[in-house]
């Protein structure tokens, strides 16, 4: 099994793969890509069971990501959870409509993270 983490900025990615980082005893193999031209390549080589996606990057935006994984790719198969900073309410409605499966905000707890990732991978909590 696999997660891709993608997130413009390094404290952030580093943060979300230490949060996640429990799961690799459980076999998750954790991803990085820095921007969304790079999570589109790695998803289409590595098709990650689960990405988690932020919203505001350069070169493509999770938007852009989501809407080319599950309309372009068709790779509807792909669990994406976009992560973007609190209350930007019109940017849950677009989520939606680029097939985002989940909308987490930033700050997130690490717990909900790890048990949103376990959830959707199927492993017990």
């Amino acid at each position: 099994m696999k997660i891709l983490i993608v997130d413009d900025e390094p404290h952030l990615r580093m943060l979300i793969q230490q949060t996640l980082e429990e799961l690799e005893d459980e076999g998750v193999e954790l991803l990085m890509a820095s921007n969304g031209e790079e999570a589109i390549d790695m998803i289409q080589e590595e098709q990650p069971n689960l990405v988690f996606l932020d919203v505001m990057m350069p070169k493509k935006n999770g938007f852009d990501v989501c809407h080319a994984v599950k309309n372009e790719l068709k790779m509807s198969h792909i669990h994406i959870i976009l992560l973007t900073a609190k209350g930007q309410e019109f940017d849950r409605q677009r989520g939606q409509e680029v097939g985002a499966d989940l909308y987490m905000t930033k700050p997130f707890d690490p717990d909900a993270l790890v048990a949103k990732a376990r959830s959707v991978l199927g492993l017990e909590q």
